[in-house]
Formats: C-alpha cells, structure tokens, sequence
C-alpha cells in the first residue's frame, strides 16, 4: 500500500503527536529526583560531584536527570535538604568546607555561596524552620557548628560547642552523625571516643567509646546540653535518626551490630528504650524513617543488605519487618552506606553503596514496610558513593507527620 503525500504528512503528525505524548507522560512519572554524592576521580580524596536522577512513580526505578555538577570540593560525604527543597547543602570532607545549592523546580542545582569549617566536616542537618545549619567536623577539635539561614545563605557562625566526654576531655572524639528534631527543639550528635576504641591501635582511655551529645536547640541559635547529655551509646555510633513526632532517637552501632533506642523525654533528655538494644546486620552505616513516621531502614556494610522495621507507634520499639518471601535480607550491591526513603509518598527506599559505584532501590510496600527490589537496580554512579538526598517532585503532595 502506497501513501500519497499528504497522508504521509499526516503520519508523521499523528506519530510526532504520540512521541510527544509519550514524552510529556513520562515527565509526569517523575515523583522525586534523587541526589548521590560521590567522587569523580579514584579513591575518596577524588573532586566530588552530585548526580541527579528521576525517579519513577510507579516502579521507583531511577534515570539519569538533571547535569551532574561539582560538589564544590573534594570527597562528599553528607548532604541535607532544607524543608521546602529549594535548597540543598553539602559537606566535602577533604575540603573542609560547606557548599549551598539552590534546587529548581525540575531538580537542577546551582552552587551559591561556600563556607569553611575548623575541621573536617562530617555530616550536617537542616532545621524544619530553615533558620539554622548544623554542622558537624572532627576529630581535633570535635565541633558542632550552627549556622544561621536566610533564604538559604549561610551566615557567619551563631555558636559553636565542642565534644567531650566528661572526665575524659582530652580524649579524641570522632563525630559520625548529625540530627535536629522535627520541631527544632533539640539537635543530636552521634560520636565515639577514638582513646577508648581505636581497633589495631592503642586505646589510652577507659571511657564508654560511644556517645549521643544532645542540646536543647534555642531559637537563636544557642546550644545548651540537655540533661545528662551525652549518653551512652554502644561501642561505635555511626548514625542516628528522630521519628517525625519528636518521641523517639535511633543510633546504629557499627562494633556491636545493633540498634540502640531512646525515648525523648522533656522535650530533649534521651532514656534508653527498656527492650533494646535491637539486633541489625553486620557494621551498620545509615539509618533512616519514612515520613510517615511508621517503618525504619538499617543499611548494613559488611552484609551489603537493608534491614527493615515496624515501628511500635505506642512504644518506639522497632521489630523486623518480614517480607512474604520469609527473608529479611533485602540485598543491596557491595557496602552501603547511605540509605532515605523517598519523601513523597514514602514508597521507594534508596541505598548508595560504596564499593558498587552504585544505588540500589527497593520498593516499600506501605501496609507491611516489607522490601522487594526495584526494577533495574542497582543503578551506576560515580566513584564510592557516600550519601543521598532526595526532593519531591513539584506536582506531588508530600506525605509527612505534622508534629
């Protein structure tokens, strides 16, 4: 069958019409965009550099979005998003700085302003409020530094407090992790003590190794430590998490396998939950809660699994979410040690694994907080990724707790 000219103009319309189409109805798919902080040369002191992804509505299932762009120095290893996601802050380690990006619309990033940190920063937090930066670097000195926000600049420093263990101020404190409470009250760092738990090397203190420093967080900026702060918290603390609703502080410990719980009393004072400490796999690295404030995910390094968790609403008390399959071993590729969940609908939970050049995804089933992997994951990225951050996509309602 021969077409004359004017049907096979109009062939190429209807086909130019669906390609289109096709195109606008992909672009709608796109619920969150993912940021993976990684190095762009070999080994972590590499220039660091966020790639962007889309992530699908459906499946979860990343692709490649937005240009990749400068971390604005070298070996990233913390980024946090501010509440209404137009701005994004990272911190690269080696550089000893924090560089603040403005977020489009369409998840595109634009480095603005820069600042530099005593010491090698670590991880930072953003308050709900926007108001105020946290940041946290060490060891020598061990800091937490907060900084003001206007319209997503950072200001000059507001305080500062360093980390120490009372009795033992000289010894070395390495922080691994900072958090804020949804209502902005109380900021909490996780840390161990290097002079009492120093593997291979000579410990020269007989202090707890591992610590949770809390402060009541004023609002101008102001740190005062809460009561009987810090607290114990296992051997080496390498991440901690709060819950939405303010009542509950979750800290990995990578020496002991395990998760430790507190409950939040007054507003900021930590009491251990009375059933934990609760089993996770082998050297956990990053802990996170969906918004909803319902499920929380361990990722696990030395097992390259996710361990997942039903949260007790009326306790706190975290026990394992088992999939219909029977297995509780959500396999990620090779050392994870980053994971989120993604704040839309709270249905896609990513891991950023170091030693896979990868991001592994899993889809969450909401009635269960069950795993079951994504659809062509794990997903490239650039050398040893180290953290993740997402924002959700503009036409899509947020699914969070209101404190």
């Amino acid at each position: 069958m021969k077409f004359n000219k004017l049907s096979q103009l109009f062939l190429v319309s209807i086909i130019g019409l669906f390609v289109a189409a096709l195109l606008t109805s992909c672009a709608l798919n796109t619920i969150d965009y993912v940021f993976v902080a990684s190095s762009s040369g070999s080994g972590s002191g590499g220039a660091g550099q966020i790639q962007i992804y889309d992530s699908d509505s459906a499946t979860g299932a990343l692709r490649p979005g937005q240009p990749t762009v400068a971390s604005g120095g070298n070996n990233p290893v913390s980024m946090a998003a501010t509440a209404d996601y137009s701005h994004l802050y990272v911190v690269n380690k080696d550089s000893n700085n924090v560089v603040h990006f403005a977020v489009s619309g369409s998840g595109q990033l634009t480095q603005k302003d820069v600042v530099t940190t005593s010491a090698s920063p670590v991880s930072v937090a953003v308050n709900t409020a926007q108001t105020y930066l946290y940041v946290v670097s060490g060891p020598n000195p061990a800091v937490l530094s907060v900084y003001p926000l206007s319209a997503g600049v950072i200001g000059a420093i507001a305080a500062q407090v360093t980390l120490t263990v009372p009795g033992y101020t000289s010894d070395t404190i390495v922080p691994t992790g900072v958090n804020v409470l949804a209502n902005n009250n109380a900021v909490y760092v996780s840390a161990y003590d290097q002079s009492a738990y120093n593997p291979g090397g000579a410990t020269t203190s007989s202090a707890n190794p591992g610590w949770v420093f809390g402060y009541v967080a004023g609002s101008d900026g102001a740190l005062t430590p809460s009561t009987n702060s810090p607290y114990k918290a296992g051997v080496k603390p390498s991440a901690l998490v709060s819950d939405p609703t303010n009542r509950f502080v979750y800290v990995t410990d990578f020496a002991s396998n395990e998760l430790i719980g507190y409950t939040i009393q007054n507003g900021s004072t930590l009491n251990f939950l009375i059933n934990g400490p609760f089993k996770t796999g082998n050297q956990p690295t990053a802990v996170t809660i969906d918004p909803r404030g319902i499920y929380l995910y361990v990722s696990n390094g030395l097992d390259s699994t996710v361990s997942a968790y039903n949260i007790v609403l009326a306790t706190g008390t975290p026990s394992a979410a088992v999939n219909p399959s029977g297995s509780q071993a959500n396999t990620t590729d090779t050392t994870p040690v980053a994971i989120i969940v993604d704040p839309s609908i709270g249905r896609f939970v990513y891991t950023a694994n170091q030693q896979g050049n990868s991001i592994s995804g899993f889809i969450l089933n909401p009635d269960t907080g069950a795993l079951q992997g994504s659809q062509s994951a794990p997903y490239p990225t650039g050398s040893q990724p180290t953290a993740l951050a997402s924002i959700p996509h503009g036409d899509h309602a947020i699914q969070t707790v209101t404190p």
